[in-house]
């Protein structure tokens, strides 16, 4: 008898072991999601990645906004350099000093995991999935090997279970896109006309026939004014379909890989043409190639992009 109480106490030790290692609920997560939320909503509508994946990979990789890569680097969801050309900053990982990237603010963090997953060929199986799938998303991505520990697809499901956040996977409310310029917080019922892309540490759309400054900051969410600010234009100027938009205020110069690269000029291009297309500030294009504002540059003619 005494032995079976020994076997039973023995058992029960075992078991709260198994159940000490289950996350619980604690308002450090909870104030997160409810910071988050409607970020991951808006990439979801985008991008087709499920809200509840994003916000359990959030909170997971970053403890919640308070590991030292997100609070130094704003990089919430662990994602390593592997060719990028923005700011960096190097942890200790898998092994020590690795290379990470780092963002202006954690909303640019949660728009590169997006275009990370749906860039990447590594992850478009899941992309077949639906968006209220989470428990096929989270053990797809570890399967694809997004992160190393055997208990991360768990880890995520039961975070998203603890928090019911694949509430969040019906799509109610969100904002497609957030930069560190204001921003309207309106939501909305319908995804974005325009894919978002990603070069030279910023952001951009292709504009349509037909679109105007305003009509494209009403879908991507950012106040249209800021947005001819950002692209050296009045707010009233008519765009011509193909050209880029930049979302943010554009860089200096080129990336880093055109460090020595000569660009020669095109047929029917001009000097704020090209500063669109590299996403550069047309007076450091100038500066840099010691022209004058009035230079008419002709086809052929070498230019400096960095």
């Amino acid at each position: 008898m005494k032995r079976s109480i020994f076997s039973l106490y023995l058992l029960f030790l075992g078991l709260s072991s198994v159940f000490s290692q289950s996350i619980s609920w604690n308002k450090v997560y909870q104030d997160y999601f409810d910071n988050y939320k409607d970020v991951a909503i808006g990439q979801m509508k985008q991008y087709g990645i499920p809200a509840s994946i994003t916000l359990a990979q959030g909170v997971l990789e970053s403890g919640a906004g308070r590991s030292e890569l997100a609070r130094k680097s704003n990089n919430h969801f662990g994602i390593k350099c592997n060719g990028w050309t923005g700011r960096k900053a190097y942890h200790d990982d898998d092994a020590l000093g690795e290379c990470f990237r780092a963002y202006d603010n954690a909303l640019d963090s949660y728009i590169d995991h997006s275009l990370f997953l749906k860039n990447s060929q590594r992850y478009s199986r899941l992309f077949q999935l639906k968006t209220t799938d989470y428990k096929g998303w989270a053990r797809g991505l570890k399967a694809c090997g997004y992160a190393t520990s055997p208990t991360y697809a768990s880890r995520l499901i039961e975070i998203i279970e603890l928090y019911s956040l694949d509430k969040y996977d019906k799509g109610g409310g969100g904002s497609v896109f957030v930069s560190s310029s204001p921003v309207s917080r309106q939501s909305f019922s319908q995804p974005a006309l325009h894919q978002i892309n990603q070069f030279n540490d910023n952001y951009y759309v292709v504009a349509r026939q037909g679109d105007t400054f305003k009509s494209i900051g009403e879908d991507v969410h950012v106040d249209y004014r800021q947005l001819a600010k950002f692209n050296e234009r009045d707010k009233n100027d008519a765009l011509e379909e193909g050209e880029r938009i930049w979302l943010k205020k554009k860089r200096r110069r080129a990336p880093k890989e055109y460090k020595g690269y000569v660009y020669r000029v095109e047929a029917g291009e001009s000097m704020y043409s090209i500063s669109q297309r590299f996403g550069i500030r047309l007076k450091n294009l100038y500066k840099m190639n010691e022209l004058s504002p009035d230079y008419i540059i002709q086809v052929g003619d070498p230019l400096r992009i960095r």
